[in-house]
Order: structure tokens, then sequence, then C-alpha cells
């Protein structure tokens, strides 16, 4: 794995945990040779791990609308900022550009994109592993929903198994590293045109 994606607050939060995280997540990072891909933010946890792994020597891709960038939100720091018209087109760079991904704590815009990877992984759109951080338990709510929905059945058990869970960057580092797409996934069905169909309605 050479680059991780990391969706994260534009906020600290109310913990010093999360930062904390974001500092630790940054560091481990660069001190394994994976790149940073992130949204090009100097503020909250977004700018927190870009630090982290600058000071550690690494490397950083930042991607932002120009939108922002008028704003005066960019990393000012960052060698490879990576400038684009929409959102739209700043998730699917970073997207293109992350062997896998990782959500700290953050908000709606975090959800949002997590989910979106996630269910990208799912339809076999790519087939890259997708985790939480869970720091202080944040995302223990969102993991009692996921098994709820899967108890429902509007999750299949296998694509349940898509997010990885982790409580420390190392633990979850290595998950992602491990990650295979699980039998049953669409994604295997992705490997036949002909049932993409199937796939495409299957979520």
């Amino acid at each position: 794995m050479k680059s991780i994606c990391v969706y994260c607050g534009s906020n600290f939060g109310n913990r010093n945990s999360y930062l904390e995280a974001a500092q630790s997540l940054g560091s481990e990072m660069a001190q394994r040779g994976i790149t940073l891909v992130y949204g090009g933010g100097k503020v909250g946890l977004m700018g927190a791990i870009a630090d982290s792994v600058i000071a550690a020597g690494g490397k950083v891709i930042g991607v932002m609308p120009q939108a922002l960038v008028d704003k005066e939100v960019a990393h000012t720091g960052l060698s490879d900022l990576r400038v684009v018209g929409s959102m739209h087109e700043r998730k699917s760079l970073m997207a293109d550009l992350a062997d896998g991904f990782i959500a700290l704590p953050g908000g709606l815009g975090t959800l949002e994109e997590f989910c979106e990877v996630v269910t990208w992984t799912q339809l076999g759109f790519h087939r890259k592993a997708c985790g939480l951080l869970n720091i202080d338990g944040f995302y223990n709510r969102l993991i009692s929903f996921l098994n709820h929905a899967t108890k429902e059945q509007f999750i299949r058990p296998e694509h349940r198994n898509i997010v990885l869970v982790g409580e420390t960057p190392v633990e979850l580092i290595e998950k992602l590293s491990q990650f295979e797409v699980p039998n049953g996934s669409n994604a295997i069905l992705l490997d036949d045109p002909k049932k993409s169909a199937i796939a495409e309605h299957s979520y």
C-alpha cells in the first residue's frame, strides 16, 4: 500500500485524542513511506495530519476545488496541491490517487466521502480497502448501524466486512494492507460485464 486517502474533520473536535490520532496516523504513514492523499486543507484535523506527515519527512498530495482555494483554506505548505473545478472532481481524483481509505473523526463531509468509496468497493468500481479509525469510540454508533442494517438484510454480510475498524493507526493500516475483497461481493459480479446490471441494483 503506497498511498492512503484520509477523510477527516476541518475542525479539531472537543477531545485532544482526536488531534493526537491525526498526528499519530500521519507519523505512522510517513514512517512506512505511505503517501497521504487528503482534501488539501490547513485547518482542523485535515491540517494536523498533513503537518504531521510533512514533519516526519513524508509525502502529501492535497486535492481542493478552486472555490475553496479562493477562500484561503488551502494548506500553503504542500509541495503537491492539485486544484480542481468541483467537489465531484476532487473526490474522484482523491480516490484514483489512493490505494486505500481511512476515516478519522469528522462530520457530514467525512461520512459522505467515506461511504461513497465503500460503495465503490461494494460495486466493484475499485478493490480498495476502507477503514474507520475509531478513536475513543467515535464511530461506535455508525458501526452499530452497519450491524443493524446487516441484520435487517439491507447490507449483505460480505459487504459489511468491507468496512474495517481499528482503534489505533498501526492496527488499521495493517488491516488495510491485508484486505481482500470478500467472496460473494458485487466486486466479483462486476468481473463479468453481463452481470454488472445486477450489481448496480444490489446495494
